[in-house]
């Protein structure tokens, strides 16, 4: 009998013993097996994360990682299809006024994942071998205190049972800053750029414009006023009402841009915000420099016959390939004085409800954002970054330095479900004002209205 209760005991810890090493949950990926990520993208080749993906699969040798670019015109609908289809990538970027549109897509970051782990065993003769540990993700408050503002306010949101989860990590991000070409300026006798919105901002406009005999605009001062022919001509619009003060979206979704705030009695941003930016089509108005049948804003630039554009950081590169000998700067944002806001855009990373892998996703998103790893993925395509820590260094960059600098001023706002149909509201806006289709307030309502009808869904 007790030779009997020896060997069940040994073979009682001989089966603890192999548990431990063993030991999964349903939703563990096992260790022996070979899984494989998908991952769809647009704008960057597959090297600007190699250097990452090859560090996270020697972590994790049974992970090996499909990386796909898309084109922006066919990437949204192939998107949507492939994940009505169940034949959707793993992982998949998304823009950052999306992710509300793409919260039932997503599974939102786990508190904890179990994964795969390569460990060394033995003293002597050492050999690898793979086990499985139990992680803790990021959480909230500690994405709170890595990455900007306005990441924490895009992706972070509530669930059904009202708690806040992670539902996308950023890898870089991007701010609305001002091109200037400094010939333009130099012989317009403006020794520097305009940091406000204010008369020094209008007089160099005026300096820089030139009409032929016919009033035919030949040489604009800057790309405000129109609607369809300026590169995001609803984000700068955006962020001169948020700098006025406006209020985008109330946090029960409610769009009050047009409307007056409690605590500015008679006095409505978001108005004065469209008249400033349309007095830049008015041929009535001292600063009248656009209109419909000029050429998209970045071609004016590039052929050096526009004297300011805003734009990002993704359209240096543009104007250097197009325009290799243009004199050009990039500054900050003008501001109204005594406050700053800044405009972000960007995109930013997440995993699909779908997912059979959906531990493996998340892990490889929180190993590619942390700072060691994606400087590598920086360093490689010259963005501006998403994480605070590395805000100082990049400021000092010759090219980025300057959207960098406004990072942490930057704000976005939710544009509802179809954010495409969001920024085609505000564009018919501008071209309605312009039109001088009707008074300017019922315009704005109409427009308001709009984005209302998509601004609630899945908020």
């Amino acid at each position: 009998m007790f030779k009997k209760l020896i060997l069940f005991s040994l073979l009682l810890l001989i089966t603890l013993g192999l548990s431990g090493c063993f030991e999964l949950s349903a939703q563990t990926e096992d260790p022996r097996e070979q899984i494989t990520l998908n991952y769809w993208r647009l704008w960057d080749d597959s090297q600007s994360l190699a250097p990452i993906i090859e560090e996270y699969s020697a972590l994790h040798p049974n992970i090996s990682i499909n990386y796909k670019k898309f084109r922006h015109d066919n990437y949204r609908e192939s998107l949507v299809n492939a994940m009505a289809e169940n034949r959707g990538p793993d992982l998949f970027s998304i823009h950052n006024s999306w992710v509300k549109e793409y919260k039932n897509k997503i599974s939102p970051m786990p508190e904890k994942v179990k994964m795969s782990k390569v460990i060394e065993k033995g003293v002597i003769n050492k050999e690898q071998a793979l086990t499985v540990e139990t992680k803790k993700m990021m959480g909230v408050k500690n994405l709170e205190n890595k990455f900007l503002d306005v990441v924490y306010d895009d992706v972070v949101l509530k669930n059904e049972k009202g708690i806040e989860k992670i539902y996308a990590l950023a890898l870089s991000a991007d701010t609305l800053a001002m091109y200037y070409n400094k010939d333009l300026l130099n012989n317009a006798g403006i020794a520097e750029p305009p940091e406000y919105w204010d008369r020094n901002f209008q007089q160099a406009v005026k300096k820089m414009t030139k009409q032929d005999n016919e009033g035919k605009i030949i040489q604009a001062g800057v790309a405000l006023g129109g609607a369809y022919n300026i590169e995001r001509a609803s984000d700068i619009l955006s962020v001169l009402m948020m700098q006025g003060g406006a209020t985008m979206m109330t946090e029960q979704g409610e769009i009050k841009f047009h409307t007056i705030p409690e605590n500015m009695e008679g006095y409505n941003p978001g108005l004065e915000a469209l008249e400033f930016y349309t007095d830049f089509a008015n041929p009535g108005k001292e600063v009248y420099c656009w209109n419909d049948s000029l050429d998209n804003s970045l071609e004016m630039f590039t052929e050096g016959k526009l004297g300011i554009m805003f734009g990002y950081a993704y359209h240096l590169p543009i104007i250097k390939t197009q325009a290799p000998k243009l004199n050009f700067n990039v500054v900050k944002l003008p501001q109204i004085k005594g406050r700053e806001v800044n405009f972000a855009n960007y995109w930013v990373e997440t995993v699909s409800h779908k997912s059979d892998h959906q531990d493996a996703a998340w892990d490889f998103l929180q190993f590619a954002t942390q700072k060691e790893q994606v400087k590598k993925y920086l360093d490689y395509v010259n963005k501006p970054t998403a994480l605070r820590s590395l805000v100082n260094k990049q400021i000092e960059d010759k090219e980025i330095g300057v959207f960098a600098s406004q990072l942490l001023t930057s704000q976005s706002w939710y544009e509802g479900y179809d954010a495409l149909a969001a920024e085609e509201a505000l564009k018919k806006m501008i071209q309605e004002t312009n039109n001088k289709e009707e008074e300017v307030d019922k315009i704005m309502t109409r427009a308001a209205n709009k984005i209302q009808q998509t601004a609630v869904k899945q908020y």
